[in-house]
């Protein structure tokens, strides 16, 4: 539990200690978010503000991970390398996006088929090696099986494990690509990812801390079988949760209304994909649609208004995502902000009710 805490305040400090440091540095450098002319008129008050702010937040989670685990003098653990890895990767493709923004002066930087084709390559790298580093019980950081607060019996492998292997790579990019690009369309409102995003991370401190103390491979007999969890490193994993739940809040220090600096696609995409690695290695794909609810509902509303503009040339929305809609309806931007923070504490909280709840009735 120390070397948790440890993590959290590490991400914490390093955030709200090196945001302002690198508020000045961009600053100097005139590296400002360029707004998009089709949004809300309001928001045009807003360029020029630093962006990229999402590289504070990785180096706080790397630093908050490293840190706890050099003071109790332990090895990191392959599913903590492996979301790092997705982290750290999602996060150069959200700067290289955010760069080529800047240096074109423009609201848009890669082209759509560039993100998803450089998701892919991290996606694949990390899917992959997800299904191989097996332990001394022979746990892999992944499991070919589909989950909801455990592996259920649902298998990928049914027709062998080379077509297992195949539809699980595909699986995991699909979620990959899904909750970056949640996290990154939610990245719409001062400090609305950021907030959100840290309640998500705040569960899977929990889960990770529960998983731990109920881990399979942690001495438990047969009489508790059913009962314990098959997740390879749920220690290292909440130790990476609750690093970035810290640097998140402590980026929320600055980054709340009004910011002094936006996380950018370089921290939208790195958050996103944190969600999605720890579904994955926590073995909960599906909970962490009730746990990232709001996310979704972000992702879903800009879906209903293509697919309904395209089929009957109607909006449904005033304009999407689902944030935008209630600007244009009167709602001020911090009243947006906090309704929808209200919202993802819900989803948070029914979140791990049910996981709980699994739990009592297995």
């Amino acid at each position: 539990m120390t070397a948790i805490l440890l993590s959290a305040a590490v991400g914490l400090l390093v955030t709200l200690l090196g945001t302002p440091l690198l508020i000045r540095f961009l600053h100097r450098r005139e590296y400002g978010q360029f707004i998009r002319q089709d949004g809300p008129q309001q928001h045009l008050t807003k360029r020029g503000t630093p962006t990229m702010g999402g590289m504070v937040v990785i180096v706080a989670t790397v630093l908050g991970y490293a840190v706890a685990n050099l003071v109790e003098l332990r090895t990191p653990r392959a599913s903590g390398v492996l979301l790092l890895f997705l982290i750290v990767g999602l996060g150069l493709i959200g700067f290289v996006d955010d760069f080529a923004k800047i240096s074109k002066q423009r609201s848009l930087g890669l082209r759509a088929w560039q993100k998803i084709v450089g998701q892919a390559l991290i996606g694949i790298t990390f899917s992959v090696a997800a299904l191989a580093f097996a332990d001394r019980n022979g746990l892999t950081p992944a499991s070919t099986r589909v989950s909801f607060a455990r592996d259920s019996t649902i298998d990928l492998a049914f027709a062998g494990a080379g077509l297992g292997v195949v539809l699980f790579v595909v699986w995991a990019n699909f979620l990959i690509t899904a909750w970056s690009n949640a996290v990154n369309l939610t990245d719409g409102l001062d400090g609305l990812a950021a907030g959100s995003s840290a309640m998500a991370f705040g569960a899977y401190t929990l889960i990770g801390v529960w998983q731990t103390n109920q881990s399979c491979t942690y001495g438990h007999g047969d009489a508790v079988a059913t009962l314990c969890y098959q997740t390879r490193d749920p220690r290292d994993l909440a130790m990476i949760a609750a690093a970035l739940m810290g640097a998140c809040f402590g980026f929320l220090w600055w980054n709340a209304s009004p910011a002094k600096i936006f996380m950018g696609d370089t921290g939208s995409l790195a958050l996103g994909g944190a969600v999605a690695g720890l579904s994955i290695l926590t073995r909960t794909e599906f909970l962490a649609v009730v746990i990232g609810g709001l996310f979704l509902a972000e992702v879903m509303s800009v879906g209903i208004q293509v697919l309904s503009f395209k089929t009957t040339g109607r909006r449904v929305f005033r304009m999407a995502p689902l944030h935008h809609h209630f600007e244009l309806g009167g709602w001020t931007e911090v009243n947006v902000v906090i309704r929808f923070w209200i919202i993802a504490g819900a989803c948070v909280v029914v979140g791990l009710g049910l996981f709980y709840a699994e739990y009592l009735v297995s």
